[in-house]
């Protein structure tokens, strides 16, 4: 399937007044930018056609790419000079890079790169800023069993505070964290069938216009994962991440458990 990456948005809470600061999804994680990772992400699972939907830092993310060094990620033998690799990252990939317009909510910038979708029936989507180890092949299996229209993956909520149920005269009878409440946030990994852009007005948002309708009819498949799910929406998810890499905490990184698992002897 192909992947659609928003990744044009202004990332208010990543920026520091700089009008050229770079784009979310640029942000590091270790060696590699979040929208890497993310790619790399559904190249695992063999979903290696993707269409960028850029806006603001448009530029950042596309001389990124146009001045890739497979080295960085890699292993290499150098012999009298010349490089060779021993592994590749994104050499069969295929990347559409589509100006999106700068201001453009989500659901207007997969209105305007419909037509790069070839007319396929089913495709994905994501924000480009959250990672996640979730099985994405079992996630479009069991959205086709659905029947639905579309899919997004739910996680349990993620915010570390408490819930306080209060009685008009101010008595608190109780006391809950936001985690532990039966409820489920969008974890921003969708899967979405043609008929979205029926449901999607010009300007339109995909989640509170096209999957709030779908929600109403019934045909709206939400996977509950329970595993790992970060976003990396501020520098401190950022930050957490980052440090995460670097102690060789790497959960979503789920290519690298593969490499790993087909080394014979490894354990």
């Amino acid at each position: 399937m192909k992947v659609v990456l928003f990744c044009g948005g202004y990332g208010m809470r990543m920026r520091n007044g700089n009008d050229d600061a770079i784009p979310k999804p640029m942000q590091m994680v270790g060696p590699r930018p979040l929208i890497w990772h993310v790619m790399r992400y559904y190249a695992h699972f063999g979903h290696k056609e993707f269409i960028l939907c850029l806006g603001y830092g448009a530029n950042h993310i596309k001389d990124f790419f146009l001045s890739y060094k497979e080295t960085v990620s890699n292993d290499f033998v150098m012999r009298n000079g010349a490089v060779e690799l021993l592994h590749t990252d994104i050499s069969d990939w295929s990347i559409t890079f589509a100006d999106t317009g700068v201001e453009s909510a989500i659901g207007e910038r997969l209105r305007r790169v419909r037509d790069h979708l070839d007319g396929d029936e089913f495709f994905l989507a994501n924000y480009a800023d959250v990672l996640t180890d979730a099985p994405m092949d079992e996630i479009i299996d069991k959205f086709h069993a659905s029947g639905a229209a579309a899919s997004m993956l739910i996680v349990p909520p993620q915010s570390s505070f408490h819930c306080v149920d209060v009685t008009d005269n101010g008595e608190i009878k109780d006391i809950t964290p936001v985690g532990r409440l039966p409820i489920w946030e969008n974890g921003g990994f969708f899967v979405l069938s043609q008929e979205i852009f029926d449901l999607l007005p010009p300007g339109g948002d995909l989640v509170e216009d096209a999957c709030g309708a779908l929600a109403t009819q019934g045909r709206l498949f939400g996977y509950k994962h329970m595993g790992f799910w970060k976003p990396a929406d501020t520098f401190k998810e950022r930050a957490e991440l980052d440090a995460g890499y670097l102690r060789g905490d790497r959960p979503w990184m789920v290519w690298d458990t593969a490499d790993q698992d087909a080394v014979p002897g490894h354990a």
